[in-house]
């Protein structure tokens, strides 16, 4: 795929979803943290449901340390894989209390030694938390999940065995707009989430059809 066509893949995208953002519900840096801790192999609406009813009695790490994990665990176990969420929140509460003074740092690596914290969320919270495009070095805060992977490499816009490959190969290859880099994380999301879907891409919906480069396209 060239780069013109890069560029109006994402225009499109632009151009129909001006101000994308994240489906998970949060009001803090902490909250969107626990929330995308909770979200792996779970739906937002899922961990939205849950976190609704757990950050109306505790949303900093102090107030859920001070509920314990059983309670913990009753207000998320509609969440899959629960019981390691649980620890995992209660042992990354425990750090941001000890090391950070209860508060989530703005930092990758500082982010992603918290358990149950790996790069993707670590770049969603310093993105779409704190607003941050790139650190000091120039690194790009680029969250890819499966979705994001998924459509880039379906539509040839980068090619990526791994979801750091892929993250890498889209940061190269687009265009170094800062609306583009800030935003390309949640128009990717969303449009693999409800138009290029993994089972059956919804070829006929998508604006960006006639750019996509996928040989096997659906009706």
């Amino acid at each position: 795929m060239n780069k013109e066509k890069r560029l109006e893949i994402l225009t499109r995208l632009r151009d129909d979803n001006p101000h994308p953002t994240t489906e998970l519900n949060f009001s803090t840096p902490f909250e969107l943290l626990i929330a995308v801790l909770l979200s792996a192999q779970a739906t937002d609406v899922g961990v939205n449901k849950a976190t609704e009813k757990l950050y109306a009695v505790a949303n900093t790490p102090q107030a859920i340390l001070d509920l314990g994990i059983e309670k913990l665990k009753d207000y998320i176990k509609t969440i899959g894989l629960f019981n390691t969420k649980a620890e995992n929140t209660m042992k990354t509460c425990q750090m941001l209390v000890d090391l950070h003074s209860g508060e989530v740092p703005e930092n990758r690596e500082a982010l992603e030694a918290l358990p149950g914290v790996g790069r993707k969320t670590a770049n969603v919270v310093l993105n779409t938390a704190f607003g941050w495009l790139k650190d000091n070095e120039g690194r790009y805060f680029l969250a890819v999940d499966t979705h994001i992977q998924r459509l880039a490499n379906r539509t040839g816009y980068a090619k990526g065995k791994t979801v750091e490959q892929t993250e890498q190969a889209i940061i190269k290859n687009t265009p170094r707009k800062t609306e583009f880099m800030y935003d390309l994380h949640h128009w990717f999301i969303l449009h693999g989430r409800y138009i290029c879907t993994a089972k059956k891409p919804k070829c006929g919906a998508c604006i960006i059809e006639d750019l996509c480069e996928f040989k096997d396209k659906a009706a």
